[in-house]
């Protein structure tokens, strides 16, 4: 727990006051305006402007603000299944990117963690910070052997900030926990836990170079995949320095085309790097934002074609947000990469199944319907053709699986959160490098690859599945003779189920009737306070029967939020 001489309280009252008016908004336009017929029309048609504002304000708070308030505007980003999309979408573009810390403050960070002056430490230190975020900025060095190096220290006072923000953070969460929709879809406390966990790892810099060598192992085989040089005689938990990779930015186009790099080939092979992190390492670099990916140009191999693209290298640099795939999703996710792979929407939502990511009472049938509607329609489009096509049918998809977007079946679980806004990341990359990639391309080898290996390692159990099919079509003889001996004997029985639109059906007839059941209270109580009134001076039974008619209406627009 955190202790109040660790926050900031300035700081932790401007944060709590701005969520307190997000929630009071809430409470005002989407649960009582939207009751009240007059105004009902007015709220609905407004909501999307309002939400935007309110994204667009907490962006502005952010990056004026910094901390961990931008990570969490990068956190909420993606959690389409808690937020509307208006905000996620206003949000996904938030750049950890604010002004630097004062550099004497970060100077007697270093010196204090060192024990000694800063010439003593590094021949030389540019006091020109090379990028600053929320938790850090870096400086480039030369290090005592002459080796160029990168410093990447905290920001001073960052660990007051952080403990401020997390205390606030959780205030919101509380009160969030009062909405019984976010509250049945998302489990509140492991989502807050997961994000304290993952923000507070990112300010131990010890652990954020064993996880770059961890990266670096996972791709030893590759010679494409490089991964700077970690200098440990130079670290502490609060500073880490590494070799100075500064090259080509990925997003710098016109200097990838003068290297002669071909920006297909680099579109395609930064495409199948995150493949591999996601389905075969399953730890997957979270924050691949253009800041943090460099490309360099390598000699051209004597005998090498003019006409031929320059050899390159991709260059992955700050570790601090990783995204470790647990292992029991690991089968769930080859499942999903195969049915992509092979368009078998079937396999894709078995694959949710198995990874335990749909609401209980999803409809199967019709998530199978949505993904191959999907496929129908993307199959085989290049990215820039694939985000036309969206555009141009999205109102037909939209009325078509209205019942599944709204309902929002799925459970995204918090530790898939972090490798999906890196995948989101990478297809903006993608598509920026090459507006013609096509990922289905890719997609398939890497599928049947996936399908090839599993056959291999699962033939034994494939092999004890078919001992069991071989025994229920043998027994299945005696087992129709037992069914048609019930029949003949009038002992057979039938259990059934009501299909999943039946129970939609039936469960919205139950909450008509709730609701006019609470219309009729509602309106007795009302007209029998207003008409004592009326007949009477004003009295505590006609005032109790006014008030008693008000908790009533109150009651039940607290209950309908979770509706």
């Amino acid at each position: 727990m955190t202790s109040a001489s660790q926050l900031n309280r300035s700081r932790y009252r401007k944060v709590v006051w701005f969520f307190a008016r997000v929630f009071l908004h809430a409470i005002w336009w989407e649960l009582f305006l939207r009751k009240i017929p007059l105004v009902r029309e007015y709220a609905k048609a407004t909501s999307i402007r309002r939400w935007r504002r309110i994204a667009r304000r907490f962006r502005g708070l952010a990056l004026e603000m910094g901390g961990v308030l931008i990570k969490l505007g990068q956190f909420l980003s993606i959690r389409v299944d808690v937020l509307p999309v208006e905000v996620t979408a206003e949000l996904a573009g938030l750049q950890d990117e604010v002004p630097p810390a004062r550099i004497e403050e970060v100077i007697a960070l270093i010196e204090e963690d060192f024990g000694q002056p800063l010439n003593r430490i590094f021949v030389e230190f540019d006091i020109t910070p090379l990028a600053a975020a929320s938790l850090a900025q870096t400086h480039r060095a030369i290090l005592r052997d002459g080796r160029q190096a990168v410093v990447k220290a905290q920001r001073p006072g960052i660990d007051v900030l952080v403990h401020t923000d997390l205390a606030a953070i959780a205030v919101a969460v509380r009160w969030l926990k009062f909405y019984p929709r976010v509250r049945r879809r998302v489990n509140l406390d492991w989502l807050a836990e997961e994000f304290t966990t993952v923000t507070m790892a990112e300010l131990d810099f010890k652990a954020e170079g064993h996880n770059a060598e961890r990266f670096a192992s996972d791709f030893s085989d590759d010679p494409v995949v490089y991964v700077p040089q970690i200098f440990w005689p130079y670290c502490t938990g609060r500073v880490l320095t590494m070799e100075n990779v500064a090259y080509i930015r990925i997003a710098n186009l016109e200097a990838i085309d003068a290297a002669g790099i071909s920006r297909p080939d680099l579109a395609r092979k930064l495409y199948n790097i995150f493949m591999r992190q996601l389905f075969i390492t399953h730890f997957v670099h979270a924050d691949p934002h253009p800041g943090n990916l460099f490309v360099r140009s390598l000699p051209r191999p004597p005998g090498l074609s003019p006409e031929a693209p320059t050899p390159f290298q991709i260059i992955f640099i700050d570790f601090g947000m990783m995204a470790v795939i647990p292992e029991r999703l690991w089968n769930a996710l080859i499942d999903y990469a195969i049915g992509i792979g092979t368009q078998d929407a079937h396999r894709m939502v078995q694959a949710y199944v198995e990874a335990d990511t749909l609401l209980p009472g999803a409809d199967l049938k019709r998530l199978e319907e949505a993904h191959q509607a999907m496929f129908d329609r993307f199959w085989g489009a290049d990215m820039s053709r694939m985000r036309d096509i969206a555009m141009a049918g999205a109102e037909d998809l939209l009325e078509e699986y209205r019942d599944l977007i709204y309902d929002t079946p799925f459970q995204v679980q918090v530790d898939m959160l972090f490798a999906l806004r890196g995948i989101g990341l990478l297809s903006g990359m993608a598509t920026n490098l090459d507006a013609n990639f096509d990922p289905w391309s890719e997609t398939i080898p890497f599928a049947e690859r996936l399908a090839r290996e599993r056959l291999q390692r699962d033939w034994p159990e494939l092999l004890k599945e078919l001992v069991n099919i071989a025994r229920i079509v043998a027994t299945t003889p005696s087992k129709l003779d037992q069914v048609l001996t019930k029949a003949q004997h009038g002992t057979l029985s039938i259990e059934s189920s009501l299909a999943p639109d039946a129970r939609r059906a039936i469960k919205g007839v139950e909450a008509a009737v709730n609701r006019l059941a609470w219309a009729v209270v509602f309106a007795g109580v009302l007209l029998a306070g207003i008409v004592l009134r009326a007949i009477e001076q004003p009295n505590w039974i006609n005032s109790g029967l006014l008030v008693l008619a008000g908790l009533v209406f109150v009651i039940k627009v607290w209950r309908r939020r979770g509706e």
